[in-house]
């Protein structure tokens, strides 16, 4: 299949993941510890940006704009963001030992869902080679 020769502005590149978080201090320090994030920049007073290979970065944000009239915000109700490991087994005991949320056991030796402490489905996937 031949892809038309479109002319746009926009880059075919993804600039950061947002993920929404109710509180960014505890999200920090959540991901922090999940991720290896060893640094990152804080904007607004509700944003953090912490550097991440493949993409410009992972965004946690307080969102205040898009909050419910009860100050809460929706979450990921469906994977929607991949992480990736080169050992799904370790990567699943390390998930065990610090207690994160498992949504599902290691599926088909490739991948497993689990909750952010917001809710917030995700995945950590096998990288394939």
């Amino acid at each position: 299949m031949t892809i038309p020769d479109y002319r746009t502005p926009i880059k075919n590149q993804i600039g950061g993941v947002f993920i929404p978080v109710r509180n960014l201090e505890k999200a920090k320090e959540w991901y922090g510890k999940i991720l290896g994030l060893e640094r990152g920049e804080d904007y607004f007073d509700h944003i953090f940006v912490a550097p991440m290979e493949g993409t410009a970065g992972l965004i946690l944000d307080a969102m205040p704009k898009w909050r419910k009239e009860d100050g809460d915000i929706s979450t990921y109700q469906v994977p929607s963001i991949q992480f990736l490991t080169d050992d799904i087994q370790a990567a699943y005991q390390f998930m065990k030992e610090n207690n994160v949320e498992l949504v599902t056991e290691i599926q088909d030796n490739f991948y497993f869902v689990f909750k952010d402490p917001d809710g917030n489905l995700l995945m950590i996937c096998k990288e394939v080679s």
